[in-house]
């Protein structure tokens, strides 16, 4: 299990209300049911939108359990800045 940073940017920022937290997670799937659970199903909906840097390398259309985390990671969740209704 890695730990680190997720940051959260925008819209992602509002719904978690903090702008970063630690995690204890293995994947990146993981790192974000944990934050879900914190902060509840308005962030869920957030985060399903969102496109996700590890340590500035982009996640891309990857299988988030797929993606593993090395320990002090920083995961960034970018919601789209475009503007548009989530």
């Amino acid at each position: 299990m890695a730990a680190g940073t997720l940051r959260y940017w925008a819209a992602a920022r509002a719904a978690a209300g903090v702008e970063s937290e630690p995690y204890a997670a293995a994947t990146l799937a993981e790192a974000l049911a944990a934050a879900v659970d914190r902060h509840g199903p308005g962030l869920a909906r957030v985060l399903s939108v969102c496109s996700f840097l590890i340590d500035a390398d982009p996640v891309g259309t990857r299988d988030h359990a797929t993606v593993a985390l090395p320990d002090g990671a920083t995961i960034e969740a970018l919601p789209p800045f475009a503007g548009g209704a989530l």
